[in-house]
């Protein structure tokens, strides 16, 4: 008959196993087979529109279109918020901004948050990051947990990648994180490789002129550098661990243009999601169930065979990946709470498959970015352009203004106008949607803790409209 103190020790260790495995299932969640490799392919400031997989007319993408090919296409993945740090913060938390702490950009979230690294380290896998994957040099990414850090540059040091998997402890599980600046503005953008600015196509949210044409041809050349940076660790992924790896290719938000970054339009919540897992997604497969990058936390702890937290806002989307749903979300919410001096402008959003609802909370005060306030670099000279054409062009002053000034609320008929370019939000036909999404808006972010906060002093429109030193030295050039 089994002794008290032996009863004990077997209750003890049954305990213990249930506590290891609170997150993990069996040590193996793939049927016998070895758990896969989860690597994620990370793009700055990558826009949903600008590649051959969503549409593109002008930029060559043969590796994105590889994965599409060969998996599974997302076409509404959004990020939680659209500047680096809280976007990263929400993917590695499973939390909205509001919750983890991580509102601004360049914050961080709450040190006693778990962060992902944490939870795969409890299902027996490794962590690494190569390249920008959290945010701020002065908290790289090994204060989120990861076991290997390498920041490198702006594109993707594949010797290194290569060095590192040859040495690692292959018994592990491996949560491999990459990060690419090229299509971050200050990655910097490349000079044009081969585009003729005459014939590209501009997306109908820029003025057209001679200017932003120059800028983007240098933006699609950085864009084609991402693609070949993430050809190489493709190859490098599949080299060393076969078919046994996921491989996820997405991007933080849109990319660095008037309407894009931290904006709460398509064109910088919305965001490329593509999704290779050979024996498990059918190659060819697209999708249009509504993902948040919240959800990644809990899919790859649902992938590494663990048990997702409930207290998290992310929702595990494996059901997707392995052909069992079709749904996921019915609703997304975005957040933006600025950006340094740059950008003072707090901004929440609802998104349902066919309406975004957009409240703007400081409308009596001036939009800016670095676009405007910053260098040249930043997009300051395309800018300008816009600036001297309207004061003779309607169309350009149209977005100048449309840029600066914003009403309270914001409603957009999203199946019409993909770009947001008509504001529905007075118009009475759409009053009793509106009202739905605006209440439903408030009540999510009572739930979240939303303080509103604005984390600068704003640029009241009562007061002149500020400029950057750069501007006022192209102005008295002319």
């Amino acid at each position: 008959m089994q002794s008290r103190r032996d009863f004990l020790k077997t209750m003890a260790g049954a305990v213990s196993w249930l506590v290891l495995n609170r997150f993990a299932g069996a040590a193996d969640s793939q049927s016998g087979k070895q758990r896969p490799a989860i690597v994620v392919f990370v793009a700055d400031d990558h826009g949903y529109f600008d590649s051959k997989v969503y549409g593109s007319i002008n930029v060559r993408t043969p590796h994105m279109q590889r994965l599409a090919d060969n998996g599974l296409t997302f076409t509404n993945a959004f990020v939680a918020s659209p500047s680096c740090a809280p976007s990263r913060a929400a993917m590695l938390t499973g939390l909205m901004p509001a919750r983890n702490g991580a509102e601004a950009n360049h914050t961080y979230p709450r040190p006693e948050i778990k962060q992902l690294p944490w939870y795969m380290k409890q299902l027996g896998y490794e962590t690494a990051a190569f390249g920008k994957v959290a945010h701020g040099a002065a908290r790289p990414a090994h204060e989120a947990g990861f076991d290997h850090v390498n920041r490198g540059g702006s594109g993707v040091d594949s010797d290194a990648i290569d060095r590192y998997l040859k040495t690692r402890d292959p018994g592990k599980g491996l949560c491999l994180f990459i990060g690419c600046r090229w299509t971050h503005v200050q990655g910097p953008w490349p000079e044009n490789e081969h585009f003729d600015p005459r014939v590209i196509a501009l997306p109908p949210n820029m003025y057209d002129n001679w200017t932003t044409r120059q800028y983007r041809t240098r933006y699609l050349s950085a864009v084609e550098k991402l693609d070949r940076d993430m050809g190489q660790a493709y190859a490098l992924v599949r080299r060393h661990f076969g078919d046994n790896a996921v491989f996820i290719y997405t991007s933080d938000h849109g990319s660095q243009w008037p309407f894009g970054k931290w904006n709460l339009y398509d064109v910088s919540t919305r965001t490329p999601l593509l999704v290779e897992w050979p024996g498990v997604i059918k190659p060819g497969q697209k999708t249009d169930a509504m993902v948040s990058w919240v959800d990644f936390l809990p899919t790859f702890i649902e992938i590494a065979g663990g048990k997702p937290p409930t207290d998290i806002d992310g929702q595990s989307f494996l059901g997707l990946l392995q052909g069992q749903n079709v749904r996921h979300r019915e609703e997304i919410f975005t957040t933006h709470s600025g950006d340094g001096r740059m950008n003072v402008y707090p901004i929440r959003s609802i998104r349902t498959e066919r309406y975004k609802y957009i409240l703007n909370l400081r409308p009596d005060c001036y939009y800016t970015t670095h676009i405007d306030l910053g260098r040249n670099r930043d997009g300051l000279k395309f800018w300008y352009s816009w600036v001297k054409a309207a004061e003779d062009d309607p169309r350009a002053g149209w977005l100048v203004n449309r840029y600066h000034v914003r009403p309270e609320e914001e409603l957009y008929d999203l199946l019409d106008d993909p770009y947001e370019l008509t504001n529905l939000a007075d118009v009475p036909e759409h009053r009793e949607i509106l009202k739905q999404l605006r209440q439903r808006l408030t009540e999510w972010m009572e739930a979240q803790g939303d303080t509103k906060a604005v984390f600068e002093e704003p640029y009241p429109r009562s007061k002149p409209k500020p400029v950057s030193p750069l501007m006022s030295e192209l102005l008295n050039e002319q």
